[in-house]
């Protein structure tokens, strides 16, 4: 089922945005604990066209896609092209886009810390943080570089800490947290290198 302006009033919806190429049980695993964590009623994984900041141009959409779809596989998860569809290109535009289609949903934008140590070089990144809660899940050795971040400095008092995070989705922008989570070894570029995923 298609989410739509109705199925998703008062919902509490994690966005995380990616390449997916390919999509991998990493991303399973902080999606699944961001689930918990910040208390989402569901997860939309936006699969992106393309990354503005990376030169390289990822697999075809149908490929990674049906990936995505093969790898997570969660009643509250659902997995969307969405991007493609509205002609976005970067994040603050899918979010004006995505409020503009779902007025009634409360979205919460999910990144890694090695995303918010370069979050401020992000296209209109204040408006990003200043409109949706965002949630930030980090391994154990990136906990310094991403509280470090320029971004993090910045809104340092607008972070929700230790159990307080548990509230992110509940609260109006801006607003963060910074949860650690042990990840899983396993990456996109890893995987593609190793030849386990021909673009």
């Amino acid at each position: 089922m298609h989410p739509t302006a109705h199925t998703t009033r008062g919902r509490r919806i994690g966005l995380l945005g990616g390449s997916f190429d390919p999509a991998h049980t990493g991303h399973v695993h902080i999606t699944l604990e961001a689930l918990k964590r910040f208390d989402l009623d569901e997860i939309w994984w936006l699969v992106s066209p393309g990354n503005p900041l990376k030169a390289r141009g990822p697999a075809p959409m149908a490929r990674r896609m049906q990936r995505a779809s093969e790898v997570m596989q969660h009643p509250r998860v659902h997995i969307s092209d969405i991007e493609q569809t509205l002609g976005t290109r970067y994040t603050a535009q899918t979010l004006r886009a995505l409020r503009h289609k779902f007025p009634f949903a409360r979205f919460t934008w999910l990144m890694g810390a090695d995303n918010l140590a370069q979050f401020h070089m992000w296209k209109d990144w204040g408006e990003i943080i200043e409109t949706v809660p965002i949630g930030v899940l980090a391994r154990p050795d990136e906990r310094i570089d991403g509280r470090t971040a320029p971004a993090a400095q910045i809104y340092r008092n607008a972070l929700l800490k230790g159990r307080a995070a548990r509230r992110l989705s509940h609260m109006k922008a801006p607003a963060w947290a910074f949860v650690n989570v042990p990840m899983r070894d396993i990456s996109s570029s890893a995987l593609r290198a190793r030849g386990d995923w021909q673009t």
